[in-house]
């Protein structure tokens, strides 16, 4: 029976420069499915890289040998570091231990920001290049759809993905929520560092229409502006543009205000007292904190985001150990399913014989009586599936209850001796990967 295993590192058990060497060594070298007829002792396989984790996760009747393959692969692409051991960077899981991760992950409970919804694409882009390569057959194939929609359970069930854990997605979240739909809002972006692109990337997701970046640097105004298609303006015209914005978010390292009070008041009269919605995630603060006395003005600091961002925080635990209950519900269903493999071999088998046996009967029938017509023919073969199927159906689905039982193999034995299926024709003739690869068979 094939066990199913999960070989991996993630940023928990490794460091940056390890999985990324991994990742671009796989990327760069060989395709890492493309290794499979090497691996004598794994059947399916699947690869996973994303800038947080390297996994492979496979099938294997001998575990301990397979292991061993893939080890030597993750050797060989990480270049055998010498300062550590591979095995304080990896982690194994074995049967339900492995369906659960695959399930978590997918899930977004083993990500670096619980709930973030980036992992489940980058789980089904790596299943699709695994079908391509045919490299994943009956067990991974139904493992993996099985992984998809309990991760869409966990997104339907609970609101895992639905608060704020990062300044900058909390940030416009807010503005989401003071505006109700920001397809229509103009975003002035004050500085050019990695949060004013985090938020720049949310604001583009939220159907933000027109950017514009303002930064004292202006080769990096204009090649953020050229990655999120906004617009430039120099530094020194900030005040000209807040008659026309919606929602300003600054953050720069400037010492001193960048945003005054007395210019904000003086084109609020040319907004005709419009909204304007201020995002100052900037220490020390960019924003004179006294506009947020103008009527129709909404300034929110570091801190405010940060008190939105903690309870947020709060809330996706709550909702991250409803998530865990439903993994472990579909964790012992898969595995319950999984049980029911011993006994398919048995089941196929049986099934062959009586079908071996249906057809070399019905031949010597057909062959002593020519006189039968080709409607006759098909009447007869209807009649005979129909009796075989008829015969079997109690012995198939007595194997199948039993499936769930620590003594399904003394039944599936007894089942096999009873009807002669080990008489060459039944059971070592199933096959539980078929459809799984051509690629194995090359080797």
């Amino acid at each position: 029976m094939s066990s199913i295993v999960l070989v991996g590192m993630n940023h928990r058990t490794a460091p940056v420069e390890v999985r990324e060497q991994l990742a671009v060594g796989c990327r760069n070298q060989v395709d890492p499915l493309q290794l499979l007829p090497r691996l004598d002792h794994v059947d399916e396989l699947y690869y996973l890289s994303t800038c947080n984790r390297v996994e492979f996760l496979f099938t294997s009747r001998c575990k301990k040998e397979a292991v061993e393959e893939v080890a030597c692969v993750l050797n060989e692409y990480l270049g055998k570091p010498g300062k550590s051991s591979l095995e304080s960077f990896v982690y194994v899981h074995e049967g339900l231990a492995a369906v659960s991760h695959i399930f978590r992950v997918a899930s977004s409970l083993d990500s670096m920001v619980v709930g973030e919804p980036q992992i489940l694409g980058q789980i089904k882009a790596a299943y699709r290049e695994a079908t391509e390569r045919r490299t994943v057959g009956v067990i991974l194939n139904r493992l993996l759809h099985k992984t998809f929609s309990v991760a869409k359970r966990v997104r339907s069930e609970t609101s895992i993905g639905s608060h704020a854990v990062s300044i900058s997605y909390a940030a416009v979240e807010l503005a989401r929520k003071i505006f109700g739909t920001l397809e229509d809002k103009r975003v002035l972006l004050i500085g050019a560092g990695e949060m004013v692109e985090l938020a720049a990337e949310h604001f583009l997701s939220h159907g933000v229409g027109h950017m514009t970046v303002a930064n004292r640097t202006l080769e990096r105004a204009v090649e953020l502006a050229r990655q999120f298609k906004a617009d430039t303006i120099a530094f020194e015209h900030i005040p000209d543009v807040l008659k026309s914005v919606d929602i300003v978010l600054s953050s720069t390292g400037s010492p001193e205000p960048i945003v005054h009070y007395q210019e904000v008041k003086s084109r609020m009269r040319e907004r005709r007292n419009r909204p304007i919605f201020f995002i100052d995630i900037a220490v020390p603060r960019d924003i004179d904190p006294r506009i947020n006395e103008i009527e129709n003005v909404y300034l929110y600091d570091i801190d405010d985001l940060q008190g939105v961002v903690d309870i947020n925080r709060d809330q996706r635990q709550k909702e991250a150990e409803k998530a865990e209950h439903i993994v472990a519900e579909e964790a012992l269903k898969f595995g319950i399913w999984l049980q029911t493999l011993d006994v398919v071999p048995t089941i196929v088998a049986l099934r062959n014989k009586a079908e071996g046996i249906r057809c070399g009967e019905l031949q010597k029938t057909f062959s002593q009586l020519p006189h039968l017509t080709q409607k006759d023919r098909e009447s007869i073969e209807l009649l005979t599936q129909s009796i075989v199927k008829k015969l079997l159906h109690d012995p198939i689905v007595f194997l199948k209850k039993k499936s769930a039982r620590e003594s399904r193999q003394t039944f599936s034995d007894f089942t096999q001796q009873l009807f002669n299926l080990e008489d060459g024709t039944g059971v070592c003739g199933s096959n539980l990967t078929e459809g799984r690869t051509d690629v194995k068979n090359a080797k």
